[in-house]
């Protein structure tokens, strides 16, 4: 890239996404209120995804199921398929590697696209942003939101700024511009403790808080959140995201709208991000020794860990406990959890030579019985066998998507 080459960069996130599969693969759910997480009754169970009719009547991700009931009864509950909404998401992702050589998967349901240097190959980034929308139709009967913008973070906010089906470019050297014109709510990254903060503190719109020097707003609010709030109103031009080299580390993290305080609901959210990497290992045919975990809070300071073990990683149970293991030494019990990420890094081919594991053989039966089910899904992708110890991380599965999704 030379000097003078604007950034081009698109935040692609799917709309309701597993709502969205369930109303595409039952027409009978279409215009209905439609909720996957749990069916009434269902002991602890949390809402994954609300369709967009469903949000109108107040329910929202990560909401306990029982208040979803009562907001909303007459809807269609469902506990979901992971299996089949990760078979569209890759279907997706794959349509996504077609335009650009750099797609940085962010969860199930959201990607950035690095679409630098593209126009000559499918025209301007508008263009090519409507080309993949019609293909994503074409290829799933899904819409997608898209932002575009010279940094990821205005583009992740742009995306979600005419869900569903919306289409949003931020010109290069607008940023600031359409920073100032966002409510606070919409600052990303802001959670409700920080924009009660900011109201406390006299300042009521954005527009005020990007007039704020650098200096007042550390002092307001301390360094880490005050600085990156000044540098949010200004676009966040260094703020990169899954930036880690891709030959390196697999990974995998969602963001959510409501800070994750309870363990329980703290430790689904993690199996289901191992579930996630440990299938893209699996794809890749890598393995990996350290496992790392990401921590962002709800005042935006982020923390991380990472472990190092004699033998790799063997199976998704494997990689979950490691990452619990990590939860329980890094997380400060009742702070509110913004983001959760989990890698597997310094990965290598399986076809390595390796140390074999010793006194392990319940991990070596899980690991073959797991690549065995990979491998069988892969020919048959209608197949739809799942380990029991995931079936409840599936059915009560947080992601980013029922945020703005």
């Amino acid at each position: 890239m030379s000097e003078n080459t604007v950034p081009v960069f698109m935040h692609i996130d799917m709309d309701a996404f597993f709502a969205s599969v369930e109303q595409h693969d039952h027409p009978e759910y279409r215009g209905k209120p439609v909720i996957v997480g749990g069916l009434p009754g269902d002991r602890r169970a949390v809402v994954s995804t609300a369709s967009y009719e469903a949000r109108r009547f107040g329910v929202h991700s990560a909401m306990p199921l029982f208040k979803a009931v009562s907001l909303c009864p007459n809807a269609v509950f469902v506990r979901g398929n992971m299996k089949r909404y990760s078979e569209v998401s890759q279907s997706i992702m794959d349509i996504f590697a077609d335009y650009s050589p750099t797609v940085i998967q962010m969860s199930i349901d959201e990607a950035f696209i690095d679409a630098t240097g593209t126009e000559r190959l499918f025209g301007p980034p508008q263009v090519l942003a409507a080309k993949i929308k019609e293909r994503v139709m074409q290829a799933t009967g899904l819409t997608v939101s898209i932002g575009i913008a010279s940094t990821m973070y205005v583009a992740k906010i742009a995306s979600g700024f005419r869900k569903p089906n919306g289409l949003t470019l931020i010109p290069f050297g607008d940023e600031e511009k359409f920073m100032t014109s966002l409510p606070l709510e919409k600052v990303w990254g802001a959670g409700t403790k920080t924009i009660a903060h900011i109201k406390n503190a006299g300042i009521r719109t954005t527009a005020q808080l990007r007039d704020k020097s650098l200096a007042s707003l550390t002092t307001i609010f301390g360094n880490c959140t005050g600085t990156f709030l000044y540098n949010a109103m200004r676009g966040n031009k260094e703020m990169k995201f899954g930036d880690d080299p891709q030959n390196r580390s697999l990974s995998a993290e969602s963001t959510y709208e409501f800070d994750l305080t309870d363990r329980y609901t703290i430790e689904t959210a993690l199996m289901q991000l191992a579930q996630t990497v440990i299938w893209r290992m699996h794809r890749a045919g890598v393995r990996s020794k350290t496992v790392s975990l990401k921590i962002r809070y709800e005042d935006f300071t982020t923390v991380s860990v990472q472990e190092t073990s004699d033998s790799p990683v063997a199976n998704a149970d494997d990689l979950y406990e490691r990452c619990r293991r990590l939860l329980q030494k890094k997380y400060q019990d009742g702070r509110g959890i913004r983001l959760l990420g989990i890698a597997c890094e310094k990965v290598e081919s399986k076809d390595l030579p390796s140390q074999g594991e010793l006194f392990n053989s319940r991990n070596e039966k899980l690991s073959i019985v797991e690549k065995a089910i990979f491998e069988m899904e892969s020919k048959n992708p209608a197949l739809k066998l799942r380990k029991a110890r995931l079936i409840e991380a599936e059915q009560n599965t947080l992601s980013h998507h029922g945020r703005n999704g």
